[in-house]
């Protein structure tokens, strides 16, 4: 994608481009017989997301460490779409324990799941430890929704036998994936004080959510399972995301004003990959508004993704366990 496309919103082989919102990408579409989990869908491009998709008819549950502004963003999207079906539930991201009882408070609802939407994030935050004791970033934005699908898989799979129809898991990256540190991701010093980037350690984390969804992929598809998973970039939008660093990027917005989105335009690429025909059996790719971008050599990496995978699955079980 060029620089002039993003700035004129030219469109791509997709028929949308930069400039598209959520709205014009799932015009159309009937999505009554899904439910879909969105999780950070209080706010920002999460919620236009739930909006969009619960317009498109879709049961959204919508996950949030806020629970008044979850039911508040409730309430808004009630307020325009009277006959949308939302249910809210709690979920803390860089909680390990929020996200196992996320996940039976879900099932307790018993309902299939069509869509998982791993939207969640925090961004450029100060060095700081979950309550698990992980680097806050990686924990929030990787390690929790790496958890949250796996407990979430057996649920996707059976709704996809069932239903015949094919599940898709989006994974909300970043551009920023491309600006981590040497080798991608920091095994050995994940916690590391010392060498610590606020901005560096957010690449990594978005980093990992590329090889999680690029791992995930491959395994789905070794075991014949009717599920996709793909990876997107929302693009530049000024949300709460930039609370630790709104000074730097709002000079930068000055400066770039042109590559900058809306909210309806930022939650276009998700709701794409999550409602559109013609992503049907793609799986394993990076998409930009809502056109296939080819992501860096480390997503590309698959020895990289299973040392994620492994590493991931380790550090949650040592959680678990202490």
């Amino acid at each position: 994608m060029s620089i002039l496309a993003l700035i004129t919103g030219k469109t791509g082989p997709s028929g949308f481009g930069s400039a598209s919102t959520a709205d014009q990408v799932t015009d159309g579409i009937n999505a009554n017989n899904l439910t879909a989990i969105v999780t950070g869908g209080a706010s920002g491009i999460g919620l236009e997301t739930s909006r969009v998709l619960a317009l498109r008819g879709v049961h959204v549950i919508i996950g949030a460490r806020n629970l008044k502004a979850a039911n508040e963003a409730k309430e808004t999207i009630l307020k325009d779409n009277g006959t949308a079906r939302i249910d809210v539930l709690k979920l803390d991201l860089c909680s390990i324990k929020s996200v196992n009882e996320f996940v039976k408070n879900f099932n307790a609802l018993d309902v299939p799941l069509n869509i998982l939407i791993n939207n969640a994030g925090i961004m450029f935050c100060p060095y700081q430890l979950s309550e698990d004791g992980i680097e806050i970033q990686f924990a929030t934005n990787h390690l929790g929704h790496f958890h949250l699908t796996n407990l979430l898989l057996g649920n996707m799979k059976n709704t996809a036998t069932s239903t015949g129809i094919q599940g898709r898991i989006v994974n909300l990256s970043s551009i920023a994936h491309v600006h981590t540190y040497d080798g991608g991701i920091r095994f050995d010093k994940l916690n590391d004080k010392k060498e610590y980037s606020d901005k560096k350690a957010y690449g990594q984390s978005k980093l990992a959510n590329l090889l999680h969804a690029n791992e995930l992929s491959r395994r789905l598809q070794e075991e014949g399972a009717n599920i996709t998973v793909n990876s997107v970039h929302p693009g530049l939008i000024m949300t709460n995301l930039f609370q630790y660093s709104g000074f730097v990027i709002r000079s930068l917005k000055l400066l770039t004003f042109l590559l900058w989105k809306n909210v309806p335009q930022g939650a276009a690429t998700t709701c794409y990959a999550a409602l559109h025909p013609s992503m049907k059996d793609v799986t394993g790719k990076y998409y930009l508004d809502c056109n296939e971008m080819k992501p860096s050599k480390y997503a590309r990496n698959e020895i990289l993704a299973k040392q994620l995978w492994d590493f991931s699955n380790k550090l949650i079980k040592s959680i678990e366990l202490s």
